[in-house]
């Protein structure tokens, strides 16, 4: 459905049309003036008002197609798909070869997930459509299933056919990109935008996405010229800016990355991600007031923003300043308690303080969290060894067993605990284990058990595993 009626005509009906709804005079809209009310207010998401168009529009004209199908659009807008359903088999008897119903009945199929019939749909469409008029957005319609159906091939297809009739029309060239990207085809990206770009020398957003195409195959010097042609085509455009200044970051010109990513806080609103990268970039520079202030107004900006506090909260780490380390997770941990990095972030920096029982507190909530590294359960269960909670240390194992079979760190550690509790044929099971597994980590019992190491029958078979293995 197209509606063009100039604006001022538009604007005058939906005048009229807002002054009657305050009033209880009823005013006559002809069916164009309903349809261009309609297309406005769902055009804007004003849903409750195109509904009252809708209701109105069809008092006036109860035999409008339109008017009709808008009422179609609602259904399935509002999820009714059997009533959407029923309204489109009678206007379909009534126009058997109005493309506009089998546009609605492909959105029906599409909301029911059975997008192979939402394309057949749309195809009979694209037959019965007249050579101009929207054929482009039935091919973006037809595109946009193949993608829900994952055959990215014969979505670009229909892309492509959409930038065939407007080259400017980048919604299809974002999804052709996409499609590449999915398909692994980067290389073949790169020639489809350059050939692109042939015709289109000054399209900032082709030039962007050669640029991003590039980084991708990890040729930055080709990248870095995509980027300014895109900022020399819109030298407001943030995108090219912040993708420059990643690059010059991974080829170390610090200095530039952080004027790049200036700029941008210079053309927009700032961001937490450009302050994030100028704090990374000042850092590395060896900058390290700088770095922090940025770190700073990173999590002012958005303290929601992970990368943020983490950063800040590594940036002391790597000070060795932990009781700042320890400030500023505590403050992250206050507004985001879910947060798995946070917490291994704050059970490492007390087990540094030596803030022992903390540290376990922290390491289990990341486990809670599902947080299932090896390094993460063998330091709760180290933690849990230093607290005297040996069988806890013991359950925390063999826990961490299931994830991680046959695993020496975790057999040793086994072997010592039983051995600790009296447990010797235990003890000795899991030191044959661990013996069998990998005899370089014996240093496990000289670290956290150094009395059992001193147990004859202990050395005798460690001895015994030594001489086989030999």
């Amino acid at each position: 459905m197209e509606f063009s009626l100039p604006d001022d005509n538009n604007n005058l009906s939906l005048t009229r049309f807002e002054s009657m709804l305050k009033t209880n005079n009823v005013l006559f809209f002809d069916s164009n003036e309903f349809e261009n009310i309609i297309y406005h207010y769902l055009e804007n998401g004003k849903i409750s008002l195109a509904k009252k168009a809708i209701k109105l529009g069809l008092e006036q004209h109860p035999t409008s197609t339109n008017l009709r199908l808008f009422k179609t659009e609602i259904l399935i807008i509002e999820n009714k798909l059997e009533d959407a359903d029923k309204l489109l088999e009678n206007l379909h008897d009534l126009e058997p070869m109005n493309e506009e119903i089998y546009i609605q009945k492909a959105n029906v199929l599409s909301k029911r997930d059975d997008h192979e019939s939402a394309v057949q749909t749309l195809l009979i469409a694209l037959d019965l459509a007249e050579v101009d008029e929207g054929i482009a957005d039935l091919y973006a319609l037809i595109g946009m299933e193949y993608l829900f159906l994952d055959q990215f091939e014969n979505a670009q297809h229909y892309f492509k056919k959409c930038l065939e009739i407007d080259n400017e029309d980048y919604s299809a060239l974002y999804n052709v990109i996409y499609c590449y990207d999915f398909l692994n085809d980067n290389q073949e990206a790169i020639v489809f935008l350059n050939d692109y770009l042939n015709g289109n020398p000054y399209c900032e957003v082709a030039w962007h996405q050669l640029g991003c195409q590039y980084v991708i195959v990890e040729d930055f010097d080709k990248a870095l010229v995509a980027f300014d042609f895109a900022i020399i085509s819109d030298d407001t455009f943030v995108g090219a800016y912040l993708e420059k200044g990643k690059v010059l970051e991974k080829k170390k010109r610090y200095n530039e990355a952080i004027d790049n990513y200036k700029i941008t806080l210079a053309l927009d609103d700032p961001t937490s991600f450009a302050l994030l990268r100028i704090g990374k970039c000042h850092e590395k520079l060896g900058n390290d007031d700088l770095a922090v202030q940025n770190y700073y107004k990173t999590v002012h900006e958005d303290p929601l923003l992970d990368k943020g506090w983490i950063a800040i909260t590594k940036f002391y780490n790597k000070k060795k300043n932990f009781q700042k380390a320890l400030f500023y997770i505590n403050k992250a941990i206050n507004i985001d308690g879910d947060n798995v990095v946070y917490w291994k972030l704050y059970a490492q920096i007390n087990h540094r303080l030596n803030f022992i029982e903390e540290a376990e507190r922290g390491y289990k909530k990341a486990l809670d969290l599902g947080n299932y590294e090896l390094s993460t359960w063998l330091a709760r269960a180290d933690i849990l060894i230093a607290l005297g909670e040996y069988e806890a240390s013991i359950l925390n194992l063999i826990q961490t067993a299931e994830f991680y079979p046959e695993t020496a760190e975790i057999e040793f550690r086994l072997a010592g605990l039983h051995f600790t509790l009296h447990e010797s044929s235990k003890g000795h099971y899991h030191l044959k284990n661990a013996l069998l597994l990998n005899t370089d980590y014996q240093y496990i019992l000289e670290e956290l058990f150094p009395n059992i190491l001193k147990k004859p029958s202990v050395q005798q078979q460690i001895l015994n595993a030594g001489k086989t293995e030999n």
